[in-house]
């Protein structure tokens, strides 16, 4: 196909069912020992709620109903989708991968590729960049690409720093092959010496897991590395798609925190009133807060087809990337 570009033709997501607000959330770490409050968490994350997977769900099962509205809202055959990237740092199992698990789940029965795609917070950007590139080539025409995590399953409820910073949830979308641009570009960045700061160091060895399975965070640490790299990345990507800030229709940054996200606002000179703003109710959800986030504003109307989206996003790794969407 010649002059093969990718574009958004759907979006979907999901929350799971257990809603914790701050208050809920506190009253749960008051049993521990451990004193936090509405009022602690607010001034410094600003996350009013986060929702938990229930225990019997897995990140495939959000994933799955992520996906199919992402598929009804593009209205294509599900048997079309050629593949599927699963952008997530808490898979059902070591192996197979979630993609793959999810593909059954869907009864997607051909044999276009399944694979999961490991960059945390940053995960969803570098998870469209490649199913972009995929397209690109040839190589396929429909992929469904998701965000999906059950960080609640590495939280520590002793540790009130980490805890009340996440939840669970997940978001997808449908990328298409199109004769028209829709991915306009994007930038991929990452540096391991910063790996200590933002990790779970934990590993499964002879059926026990050795070091940690809980994340451990240093928040100052990564509240100094975030803010200067999406910057550096939000300019790099406008100018490779030879854009300035005031073409972009909405920013959709990572769903971290949002002294972080106003701070990016402040450093891009664009109005915090365009800006999609998700983490209030959802708290961090890591690879799923920017496809969750963009699939609430297509929704609601406020993304409109033709707007021009910037996304970006860091997390653990140290790993960072943005990508501009038109949409």
């Amino acid at each position: 196909m010649t002059n093969c570009y990718s574009r958004v033709l759907g979006t979907g997501s999901y929350l799971p069912p257990l809603h914790f607000t701050n208050q809920v959330l506190a009253e749960r770490l008051s049993r521990e020992g451990i004193e936090t409050s509405d009022e602690w968490i607010v001034a410094r994350t600003g996350i009013h709620a986060r929702y938990f997977a229930a225990p019997e769900q897995k990140t495939s099962d959000l994933a799955l109903i992520a996906a199919q509205r992402a598929i009804a809202a593009a209205d294509v055959d599900f048997q079309t989708i050629e593949l599927i990237i699963v952008a997530t740092s808490t898979p059902d199992f070591v192996f197979p991968s979630t993609a793959c698990l999810l593909q059954d789940k869907l009864g997607i029965r051909n044999s276009g590729a399944a694979f999961d795609m490991q960059a945390v917070c940053a995960g969803f950007s570098y998870a469209l960049t490649v199913a972009d590139g995929l397209i690109r080539s040839g190589t396929y025409h429909n992929a469904l690409v998701i965000g999906a995590e059950t960080f609640s399953r590495l939280l520590d409820f002793k540790d009130r720093t980490t805890c009340v910073l996440f939840g669970d949830g997940a978001g997808a979308v449908v990328l298409s092959a199109s004769d028209q641009p829709g991915l306009l570009a994007s930038a991929l960045h990452a540096d391991g010496s910063y790996a200590h700061i933002l990790c779970t160091p934990g590993n499964v060895n002879g059926g026990v897991i050795q070091g940690s399975a809980f994340l451990h965070m240093d928040g100052p640490a990564v509240f100094k590395l975030a803010v200067s790299v999406l910057e550096k990345v939000a300019l790099e990507v406008l100018a490779k798609a030879d854009m300035s800030v005031d073409q972009i229709d909405w920013l959709i940054p990572h769903q971290a925190n949002i002294r972080i996200m106003q701070g990016t606002c402040r450093k891009l000179g664009f109005p915090l009133e365009r800006m999609i703003v998700t983490v209030d109710q959802h708290g961090n959800t890591s690879a799923a807060s920017i496809p969750l986030a963009l699939d609430i504003a297509v929704r609601d109307k406020r993304i409109r087809p033709g707007d021009q989206i910037l996304i970006e996003g860091v997390g653990g790794g140290f790993t960072w990337g943005a990508a501009i969407i038109r949409m």
